[in-house]
């Protein structure tokens, strides 16, 4: 059986917690939803935020819901196009990564940490993982066949919940390594 998946590209993003959002935007201030993503309950928003640097800035969307933490994720490019540290790391650990400024219309936010480069990982249900043999956390190879830059990644882990949908997410760095137009199905190897 071909483990198929729908290969996703997540370009640089930003998740901000209640209070950053405020700071940012104003008192009282909302998530303005955009666009549904994948994932349940996750979604693109209006709003977007400068992410400063020692070298240089970038604009960044955030996306919603707003999170305990804030994180910003960035390709390793974007992150030396503006000279801060951007550790490989899994959504979520922020624990003495990356600094940076972010800024709102309404005011600014020093970030001693946050700023990572998201490692590429495949979201799945429960099921999705019986079916493909798949466990939580498990590092697993996925083959991406786009024509002229088929490629291998290894070292993508699988996060297995019944609070995500089955889709691999990539970087801008490695989508354009593979030459994905997009969206592609990958094929999961181990």
């Amino acid at each position: 059986m071909k483990k198929e998946v729908l290969v996703e590209i997540s370009a640089r993003h930003v998740h901000v917690t209640k209070e950053t959002l405020e700071t940012l935007f104003g008192s009282g201030h909302c998530l303005t939803n955009k666009k549904d993503l994948s994932q349940p309950g996750q979604f693109a928003c209006e709003e977007k935020v400068t992410v400063v640097g020692p070298k240089g800035s970038l604009k960044a969307s955030i996306l919603g819901p707003c999170r305990p933490a804030d994180q910003v994720e960035l390709s390793l490019t974007d992150a030396r196009a503006i000279g801060v540290t951007a550790p490989i790391r899994e959504s979520g650990d922020v624990a003495n990564s990356g600094a940076c400024k972010l800024v709102g219309p309404c005011g600014e936010v020093e970030l001693t940490e946050g700023v990572i480069a998201a490692k590429r990982h495949i979201h799945m249900t429960v099921a999705d993982g019986e079916k493909y043999g798949i466990v939580d956390k498990q590092i697993v190879s996925v083959k991406i066949p786009t024509e002229g830059r088929a490629l291998i990644f290894g070292d993508t882990v699988a996060r297995v919940s019944d609070s995500y949908a089955l889709a691999m997410h990539i970087d801008t760095d490695e989508a354009n390594a593979a030459c994905v137009p997009g969206s592609c199905i990958g094929e999961i190897l181990d």
